[in-house]
């Protein structure tokens, strides 16, 4: 199998069970999973907590745009006193109690610098700055939002004032009384959008592709949940109908605000390519009442503003980028060609969580913590199967 490179790492440490990569909601759920069949695991965190992407990038206003039970963990459900949409802070107590109740105790401070099978050995061997891992088992729990996605705009490194992505944005109270710039125009991008006009911004917000906007609830019921059941007993296309129907009586034509609708539809659009519908929560009202402007793509950024696709011009004083996160799986995923070159498995949902030489991914299935609770119940099982047989293998060795 080779041996560490002392000069380079302080430590070589074999992992009875798999290694699983990442220590937000798709590791704990599969650490979890594990857990119930009695496999132990090692978890490996780049951050210093678990769930970092909810503890450390994202905005104050933030709540679930699911009902909580769409967006439980298996095995522990949110607690009956937390409200239909839990918010950002009671989300991350959420996750602190699932890794208390599961006892994941994940190794903090630790970013994979590379991840590469050993075919010599038939081991996975895992370095991070200080140590090299070995497992028979890889899990990658980075997920579809690892990092976050900037986009190439023409001059945006002149722009003489504040440009932050909204994994950095925290309040709109930060930009009081500014004009606001904001990129994007996806759930993220509506809400930001929202959050500048309660504290007295004027958000113009960049509608750079075709959209679907759909109400969060029709008479008191989950949009999502509706579509769920709906699925159940109708084909996709028929449903996806429904739901395009409902929302052009309850929101109107957004066409006429400048949000365009894809010829696709809403849940066929998800499952094909990931980009999730915007589901409204009260950013349609304050686009029809003015205080939130809708522009063209951006076709430049200037000193002091921007000039649009349209001829416009404006100006600025800070800009904000709702452009949405991306997978890193190709930065430290060697040697394997399960993944794209965009980080998502080759093999779509739902068999896209195994790969080969005892490699598995939780959290790339477009659909979400529901996604994330199906792939990880099955990793666990996979595993676990193959745990007992090589367990009793070296009982009847000895």
């Amino acid at each position: 199998m080779g041996s560490c490179k002392e000069e380079q790492l302080s430590k070589c440490i074999w992992v009875q069970g798999p290694i699983l990569v990442g220590a937000g909601p798709s590791g704990l759920a599969a650490s979890a999973c594990l857990s119930r069949q009695g496999v132990p695991c090692l978890v490996l965190e780049k951050a210093d907590c678990i769930a970092s992407l909810w503890q450390q990038r994202t905005y104050d206003r933030l709540k679930l745009h699911l009902p909580k039970q769409f967006c439980q963990l298996p095995f522990l459900g949110f607690p009956e006193d937390f409200p239909k949409y839990p918010t950002k802070d009671q989300f991350i107590s959420y996750m602190e109690s699932y890794a208390s109740h599961f006892s994941i105790k994940p190794r903090f401070n630790q970013a994979v610098r590379a991840a590469e099978f050993d075919s010599g050995s038939g081991f996975w061997r895992v370095r991070t700055q200080d140590s090299e891992y070995i497992s028979r088992w890889l899990i990658v729990a980075t997920g579809e939002n690892a990092e976050p996605a900037v986009p190439e705009i023409l001059g945006l490194d002149r722009f003489n004032g504040p440009v932050v992505h909204t994994s950095g944005y925290k309040s709109g109270c930060e930009f009081k009384n500014q004009k606001v710039l904001v990129v994007g125009c996806g759930n993220s991008g509506m809400e930001v959008s929202l959050d500048l006009c309660r504290h007295n911004a004027v958000p113009y917000m960049v509608v750079r592709n075709t959209v679907h906007v759909l109400p969060r609830e029709i008479l008191g019921f989950s949009t999502f949940g509706i579509a769920m059941t709906l699925l159940k007993l109708l084909p996709l296309k028929l449903v996806d109908k429904i739901l395009l129907i409902v929302a052009s009586f309850t929101l109107g034509n957004t066409d006429q605000l400048g949000l365009r609708r894809p010829k696709t539809g809403p849940i066929e659009l998800k499952n094909a390519t990931g980009k999730t519908p915007v589901l409204d929560v009260g950013a349609l009202s304050q686009i029809r009442s003015g205080k939130i402007k809708v522009m063209e793509s951006v076709k430049e950024i200037m000193r002091n503003g921007a000039r649009f696709m349209d001829g416009q011009e404006k100006e600025f004083d800070s800009i904000v980028l709702a452009t949405g996160y991306k997978s890193n799986v190709p930065t430290w995923l060697k040697s394997c060609d399960f993944f794209t070159k965009d980080g998502m498995p080759r093999t779509p949902f739902p068999n896209g969580w195994k790969g080969e030489n005892g490699l598995y991914t939780v959290g790339f299935t477009r659909r979400g913590l529901l996604g994330t609770a199906s792939d990880a119940v099955k990793i666990a099982q996979d595993i676990a199967d193959q745990w007992r047989i090589m367990k009793q293998g070296m009982q009847e060795f000895f």
